[in-house]
């Protein structure tokens, strides 16, 4: 039984690096009698407080404000996802969770697109916006998969096209634009649909529904599942991680749920090998100054087989890292440096 209240369409939004001006370019194409609810995720930092729904007021007709846990689905209403929490849909209304982060991010794209595509299925229009790494992709399939619209933005118009150029890799179906264009697609898609039935209740036993049980902080853990030990560490937690299955791009999630793209997991991996690799050399510093102190004292008391000792330690230490510096500079593509000694 339809009614009137029921928006035709639900269109969601995926954005991070970048993305603000892709939003602000969307929200102004977007026509004022728009038959669907639009929900926005922004990768934002957790801390602290978010301006976009002021940002995206001043740029279009439709009213932006930040989603509320418990807020309807209103047709030409535009929902932003708060700081630190997923945006979910959920019975024909949001839901804001403290769940488990999704590639470092929450709010973070991907438990929205799914959640939206279980709910909505074919009247789902998926939207991919600058942004770096592979976020938004697993969403955007889903999308597909259960017959939705996925728009991506395209490369030549994203400040930063990694995001929306692996959602087009993945959907093959997906319509490139630039975000000006949008709002007319958006439109055309929506009308397409025609009048929304109830929305029928889904199966919780997919993987989908799973995935979604996650990130509303339900009482599951990733083990319960068919996963399969990947044998890697949750950059999150370092709990052990779990590699789902019958995927057709490897995504893990940990434990306790926490989960990543392999693109997001190397990205991090990196960051924490790095991480650890300034703590050595720092470390070696540290070791160096001290062994060049205790050769000074040693001579200065006569001493001079101690001296020595402490000068090849210094010198070691040294060379160990300059090592680890020019490991450092391979590592962020920075051109190698000269060796103290001349040596390349």
């Amino acid at each position: 039984m339809s009614s009137p209240a029921l928006p035709s369409a639900l269109v969601v939004v995926g954005a991070s690096a970048g993305g603000v001006e892709a939003l602000r370019a969307l929200v102004a194409g977007l026509p004022v009698d728009l038959d669907a609810a639009v929900l926005v995720v922004l990768h934002v930092p957790r801390e602290g407080s978010s301006a976009l729904p002021q940002i995206l007021n001043r740029c279009g007709t439709l009213p932006v404000t930040h989603a509320v846990d418990g807020d309807p689905l209103v047709r030409g209403q535009v929902l932003v996802a708060p700081t630190d929490h997923h945006l979910i849909v959920s019975d024909g209304q949001v839901r804001l969770s403290h769940g488990p982060a999704e590639n470092g991010h929450r709010p973070a794209v991907d438990p929205l697109f799914r959640s939206a595509a279980r709910a909505w299925r074919e009247r789902t229009i998926a939207v991919v916006l600058s942004g770096t790494r592979d976020d938004g992709t697993s969403g955007a399939v889903a999308v597909a998969d259960l017959g939705g619209t996925v728009i991506v933005q395209d490369s030549d118009d994203a400040l930063y096209p990694s995001m929306p150029r692996s959602a087009h890799e993945h959907v093959s179906t997906a319509l490139a634009l630039p975000a000006p264009a949008m709002g007319e697609s958006i439109q055309k898609a929506v009308a397409a649909l025609g009048p929304a039935e109830e929305p029928e209740p889904r199966s919780g036993t997919d993987l989908l529904a799973w995935e979604t049980a996650i990130a509303t902080m339900a009482d599951i853990t990733t083990d319960e599942s068919n996963a399969i030990p990947a044998g890697f560490g949750c950059p999150t937690c370092h709990g052990a991680l779990f590699e789902l299955p019958g995927l057709p791009a490897p995504r893990f999630r940990c434990r306790v749920g926490h989960a990543w793209t392999a693109e997001s997991l190397i990205g991090e991996q990196s960051a924490a090998l790095e991480g650890a690799l300034w703590m050595a050399l720092r470390s070696l510093e540290e070791k160096a100054s001290l062994s060049r102190r205790m050769a000074v004292a040693a001579r200065e008391r006569g001493n001079t087989m101690a001296a020595a000792r402490f000068d090849a330690t210094g010198l070691d230490t040294e060379q160990a890292g300059h090592l680890i510096r020019r490991l450092i500079g391979r590592l962020g593509g920075v051109i190698d440096l000269p060796h103290p000694d001349g040596t390349p």
